[in-house]
């Protein structure tokens, strides 16, 4: 089964609060994990994202999709990036809980829909 391994990191003040010394570990933390699943083949595909002050969220208003700079302004945690791998739903929890267990911030796993079988 594939699944996507979807990350989230703090904005605002819940990176202010991390020491520059924390943020080079993290980093740490995750390039290792990525140049694990690349040698085990686990990995179908993952990136990073750029920081979200960059995105565009695209609302529906007054009848049209409208175009805006940025994503939710209220939120405090905002996803950063993924992995979509090909594991059994233990191992892709499992690899979430390394990431979360440093970073407090919640993975969310979820299991790729499958393709409709070839006839």
């Amino acid at each position: 089964m594939k699944y996507m391994i979807m990350m989230f990191a703090g904005l605002g003040a819940t990176m202010e609060t991390r020491t520059p010394e924390w943020i080079t570990s993290m980093h740490e933390l995750m390039l290792k994990l990525d140049t694990e699943l690349k040698e085990a083949g686990e990995v179908v595909a993952g990136h990073k994202l750029i920081d979200p002050s960059q995105a565009k969220t695209i609302r529906f208003d007054n009848g049209a999709p409208v175009p805006t700079d940025g994503p939710f302004a209220e939120i405090k945690e905002s996803l950063a990036g993924y992995w979509i791998v090909e594991v059994s739903e233990e191992r892709a929890i499992e690899i979430a809980s390394r990431v979360v267990a440093y970073t407090e911030y919640p993975m969310e796993v979820r299991r790729i829909m499958d393709e409709p079988p070839q006839l």
